[in-house]
């Protein structure tokens, strides 16, 4: 895996402007902030953003990756300034399950999620090396 960011660019905080893998593709649909048996334990947005990375890597351990294989993820959030809010504790949250592993991220916000009581929606694609 090989983290692509142009050195004249400002260094990116928390993620990567690109990354080129080769390999086996796991690609993990939009998780929720929903436990194993599909409730809603919060409906903080840092606690929800913290299951949704949970949820993600017991996916992608599902498919023999780990975290460390995630190239790329996207964020889906209701409320703009909330994530930007939570910044810090989202951050150490992230750190916690994902670790110090940075892919390429795309955070949008939306008017809508599917499920009513979500505050967020994540979505990753890994790259087991060949």
């Amino acid at each position: 895996m090989e983290f692509l960011n142009p050195p004249a660019w400002p260094r990116p905080r928390g993620y990567s402007n690109g990354v080129a893998a080769r390999g086996r593709i796991v690609s993990v649909s939009g998780m929720v902030g929903w436990d194993a048996s599909g409730r809603f334990v919060t409906d903080d947005f840092v606690g929800q953003a913290r299951q949704a990375l949970e949820n993600i890597v017991a996916v992608l351990r599902e498919g023999g990756a780990g975290p460390e294989h995630i190239v790329r993820m996207t964020w889906y959030v209701l409320d703009k300034r909330e994530y930007l809010d939570a910044a810090s504790s989202l951050g150490a949250a992230y750190r916690e399950v994902i670790g110090r592993h940075y892919p390429a991220m795309s955070a949008v916000q939306v008017a809508g999620l599917m499920e009513d009581q979500a505050r967020v929606e994540i979505e990753a694609t890994a790259v087991i090396p060949e």
